[in-house]
């Protein structure tokens, strides 16, 4: 009776125990194939280092030798000592030389003055003092004598607006407040001069 119930649940379990395989191998093989996937689509993405702030020297060594490395901003640039001292100067500088910069484009680009109108006692003297004082040619231009400065239409360029300087003997000549500003970084800040007029003064003023 023993041996006739084993003969009939052998197949049984040997179809279940086979089942229980085939199921533990789709198992199997679905994480395999996922895994698989997973590794592939990784491999076709790039991958980047970013300093996080706590990398390891493994990582920072694999984001040395990558062939292609991704410069995230360019902070880096202050910590340069000499990068710092620039920055530094060239923001005194625009701090020194703002005030008269702004009053000279408000006299030449606002409804402040008609053209052919002098300007009044406050704007000329600041204006002769802290412009006009440092233009190269500044003799060449006051000539026999300055009588007053005054807002008036370039002889050449119609539509722009340009300082004058009138002479006592009623003669004029037009003058450019950024070649005096020029003259003045030149003469005030003659290390750095030349880089603060390229990064600052796009074109050239006569």
């Amino acid at each position: 009776m023993t041996s006739l119930l084993l003969l009939r649940t052998l197949p049984l379990l040997r179809n279940g125990f086979l089942n229980h395989r085939h199921q533990v191998g789709i198992v199997a093989g679905g994480f395999l194939s996922q895994r698989r996937r997973l590794w592939c689509s990784l491999a076709d993405k790039p991958q980047f280092y970013e300093d996080d702030g706590d990398s390891t020297a493994e990582r920072s060594g694999a984001a040395m030798n990558t062939a292609s490395p991704v410069v995230v901003d360019n902070s880096w640039r202050f910590e340069d000592p000499d990068y710092r001292k620039w920055k530094n100067l060239e923001a005194e500088i625009l701090r020194d030389i703002e005030p008269i910069a702004l009053l000279a484009k408000e006299i030449l680009h606002s409804d402040r003055y008609f053209d052919g109108e002098r300007l009044d006692f406050e704007d000329e003297k600041i204006v002769m003092e802290k412009l006009l004082a440092y233009h190269p040619y500044s003799k060449d231009k006051i000539g026999c004598g300055l009588d007053f400065i005054m807002v008036d239409r370039h002889p050449q360029f119609r539509h722009s607006r340009c300082l004058f300087v009138v002479r006592t003997d009623g003669g004029w000549i037009d003058f450019s407040y950024q070649k005096c500003l020029r003259a003045y970084v030149r003469d005030r800040y003659p290390s750095h001069a030349e880089r603060f007029i390229r990064e600052h003064f796009k074109r050239a003023s006569s």
